[in-house]
């Protein structure tokens, strides 16, 4: 097979978790390609930067070019990274890299902004019309900033033709797994999640937001154990009165207690969490229907389909069917 050639563009202030967790992916499936078919690889991989300079980091970790940005070439994928350096307002993107992106990005197959890096494309207007995501925190800003820009700040990443837009940094690496999984197939994203001990694979249409992120962490220890039995045993009774035995209080405290320290009620708690466990297990089982919804907790299927079509105006079926 021919090699994809990849792209990331860095400069001064770039997250260096956004260049390298993508690449660890990419490097990886290369490993992997090696290893399974000897003398073949998957992707060239390079980096530039404005004058091919090396570029400090967030972090404070110096980065090296392979080469200067003003003389790179289109790749078939290029990756964008994210920084804060540009986000006070658009005057402080780096012109250099907003330059070469308006003049060349639209000839690459894939174009990937990671993070905060969905900016730099926008002011190069190529998220012009299009759907994208960026970092929840970030969202508004970048809606604000850009009127023309669909923003939807929930979902881990987002594809609108050859733009594919993600959240934070290991939105990134998921983003990264499912190009290797569309490259090279579903065993070689497996192999290389497995060797970097993520999941395989977080879709882009998760939340970037979990039941347990959307929800604060209790401060009592024993409310964090009740918020971590809810997640272990969807299939449990989680009621009211349940969860308020096993922590030990009457309903009433127990309610109060819960939605005091989480800013969440016990029931939505447990809705979003079932939620969770039925999509989970929908992308990456093949459980039927009926035994998703019972090991999500649901009583029934139809109670887990109205659950789907509040939350995600999906079935299951229509879900699994997008995601799997």
């Amino acid at each position: 097979m021919r090699p994809r050639t990849v792209l990331v563009t860095l400069f001064d202030g770039v997250e260096a978790l956004d260049v390298t967790g993508p690449l660890g992916v990419l490097a990886g499936a290369n490993a992997y390609l090696a290893a399974t078919v000897p003398g073949q690889t998957a992707y060239r991989i390079a980096t530039a930067s404005p004058g091919g300079a090396s570029v400090d980091a967030l972090s404070g970790v110096r980065l090296e070019a392979d080469g200067d940005l003003a003389e790179a070439v289109a790749p078939h994928t290029l990756i964008v990274p994210g920084g804060t350096r540009y986000l006070t307002g658009p005057t402080d993107c780096n012109p250099d890299v907003v330059r070469w992106l308006r003049d060349n990005a639209r000839k690459a197959q894939r174009v990937v902004s990671v993070c905060t890096g969905a900016f730099l494309l926008a002011e190069a207007g190529l998220l012009d019309g299009k759907r994208v995501t960026t970092h929840w925190s970030r969202a508004q800003e970048l809606a604000k900033r850009y009127p023309g820009v669909s923003v939807d700040p929930a979902p881990i990443f987002v594809q609108d033709g050859s733009i594919h837009t993600s959240a934070g940094v290991m939105a990134g690496v998921d983003l990264a797994l499912a190009f290797v999984e569309a490259d090279l197939g579903r065993d070689a994203a497996m192999t290389v999640a497995r060797y970097m001990v993520v999941f395989l694979r977080r879709s882009g249409g998760q939340s970037q937001f979990s039941a347990q992120m959307q929800a604060q962490v209790a401060e009592r220890p024993v409310l964090r154990e009740i918020q971590q039995w809810i997640a272990d045993h969807p299939d449990e009774d989680l009621s009211v009165e349940a969860l308020a035995h096993r922590a030990n209080l009457s309903p009433r405290q127990f309610t109060r207690s819960f939605s005091s320290e989480t800013g969440v009620t016990p029931g939505r708690y447990v809705a979003h969490s079932r939620l969770e466990t039925a999509r989970r297990l929908l992308e990456d089982t093949q459980h039927d229907v009926v035994r998703v919804a019972c090991s999500s907790g649901y009583s029934t299927t139809e109670a887990m389909r109205r659950a789907f079509q509040r939350a995600l105006g999906l079935s299951p079926s229509q879900y699994r069917s997008q995601h799997s």
